[in-house]
């Protein structure tokens, strides 16, 4: 079995348009399905990853209307890889734009790794906008979590952990972060790009249980590493613009919300213990653990997992049927 047998049939939005949000940011966005389904949000992961044709498949598109878009500084939207005006708060604001835009009153909310910490921001600052949330990846945004990514993850990588150090110096290798920051922001626009593709091939290369080496290319590429490298690195720095634990703190203003969790039992970009907290933070969540899955979504259980949520929501408005 793949990816493709799970998700549904490849389909091509009926409308897609750009909304320009403020003096820089011009945001790209796309409806599929049906408009008289459920109204959904796909939140896509990085920050900077951007959405693809595959991200509109996990929902069934007799049942669902499907609302994508790229975040500033992601995919299509532009200007690529900009960090000014790159804000949580923002792009918060953003998503509520485009619930307006689409004249939607509610919305389910789906994301994955990045996507779900904005995913539960948004719906904790606008929780009478959700229906619910499906999560995958959970990232929550701890000083752990980050030193993991940066250095945690060579336990298990050791090699491409070693390619990702090796693109700076050795005296600057204790702040890996500020020295990838360093040149990404270089006026030199190689330097920046290389640094960039050195970071998104890093985190490419450790997505999944099995790597890929089409999953390497493609982060490699600069279209997408551009996105990836300076946004998560301009996240990371930032702590995504959340205060300390608010994701976990704040889970009462949607502890009413039903919540399907899934992450993989191997996954290394994002590790497991942090879906537990969540899950162990809102009763009312399902939460699943793929024992054969990394970080990826198009992972065949993990994708497998989301694609029944989001078929059980339909059916009956819970994820109950999932447990």
């Amino acid at each position: 079995m793949t990816v493709d047998d799970v998700l549904y049939a490849p389909l091509e939005p009926y409308r897609t348009g750009r909304l320009t949000v403020d003096d820089t940011h011009t945001l790209y966005w796309e409806a599929c399905g049906n408009p008289a389904g459920i109204p959904v949000i796909f939140l896509h992961g990085g920050p900077g990853a951007g959405i693809s044709p595959k991200s509109r498949r996990f929902f069934n598109p007799a049942h669902y209307h499907i609302i994508l878009f790229d975040q500033r500084g992601s995919g299509q939207s532009t200007p690529l890889g900009e960090t000014q005006a790159n804000t949580t708060p923002l792009l918060i604001e953003d998503i509520e734009r485009l619930r307006a835009l689409m004249g939607i009153e509610q919305w389910l909310v789906f994301g994955g790794s990045w996507g779900s910490t904005l995913s539960l921001a948004y719906a904790q600052a606008h929780p009478q906008r959700c229906l619910g949330l499906v999560l995958r990846g959970i990232w929550l945004v701890s000083d752990e979590e980050i030193d993991w990514w940066l250095y945690g993850v060579r336990q298990f990588f050791p090699r491409e952990w070693e390619a990702f150090a090796a693109h700076v110096s050795p005296e600057e290798r204790h702040d890996l972060l500020g020295a990838y920051q360093r040149r990404m922001a270089s006026p030199d626009r190689a330097v920046a790009v290389a640094a960039a593709q050195a970071w998104s091939r890093y985190e490419g290369s450790c997505l999944e249980l099995i790597p890929q080496a089409s999953t390497v290319d493609a982060f490699g590429s600069e279209a997408v590493a551009l996105g990836v490298g300076r946004l998560e690195a301009h996240y990371f720095q930032h702590k995504a613009f959340l205060r300390p634990q608010q994701l976990l703190q704040d889970m009462p203003r949607i502890a009413h919300l039903p919540g399907f969790i899934v992450h993989g039992r191997y996954d290394v970009i994002c590790p497991v213990r942090y879906a537990h907290a969540l899950h162990d933070a809102w009763s009312g969540s399902v939460l699943q653990v793929v024992p054969d899955a990394g970080h990826s979504s198009y992972e065949v259980g993990i994708a497998k997992r989301l694609v029944a949520a989001c078929d059980a929501y339909a059916a009956s408005g819970d994820f109950n049927a999932t447990r």
